[in-house]
């Protein structure tokens, strides 16, 4: 992304207004154009550039782990060198809602979800295939809720 890109008024909207309430309906975009008096189309298109220019990695919905499919969290023990690499590949699946670095033996961590104990093993064995790294996975025992909406501040 151009560092000096000045975002819209339309985008700014996107990225801070619907981290929370985001519209439950057959119709969740038209819902948010009206909101912000625009069309449809015009949110979607803003939607796209922003996740095309990596302001946004998803737009969707997040369920309680385990209620709805299933889940884990999983880590990878990646070279240095690998690891950009590595992490390009399992974002590229659109099981994993985010992935990040830690400091540690195991320094690529992320979470996977898919519609059943089945195809999520089956992915992250994949996953594991396409990088030649082990996977740790690591389920969910006990659930802790962290809200990660943050309102944006523009300067």
């Amino acid at each position: 992304m151009n560092n000096d890109r000045q975002l819209s008024e339309l985008e700014r909207h996107l990225l801070n207004d619907y981290q929370h309430g985001f519209p439950l309906s057959p119709t969740p975009y038209a819902d948010m154009a009206e909101q912000l008096g625009v069309s449809e189309q015009q949110v979607l298109d803003s939607l796209d550039r922003l996740q095309r220019e990596g302001l946004v990695s998803r737009v969707g919905a997040v369920f309680r782990p385990n209620r709805v499919g299933a889940s884990t969290l999983a880590a990878m023990s990646v070279a240095e060198e690998e690891l950009e690499s590595v992490a390009e590949i399992i974002n590229s699946y659109p099981h994993v809602n985010h992935n990040y670095e830690r400091e540690h033996e195991f320094n690529l961590w992320f979470v996977a979800t898919a519609g059943s104990e089945a195809e999520l093993c089956s992915v992250l064995g994949e996953m594991e295939e396409r990088t030649s790294h082990t996977i740790l996975a690591l389920p969910l025992l006990e659930d802790f809720h962290i809200d990660l909406g943050f309102d944006l501040q523009w300067t």
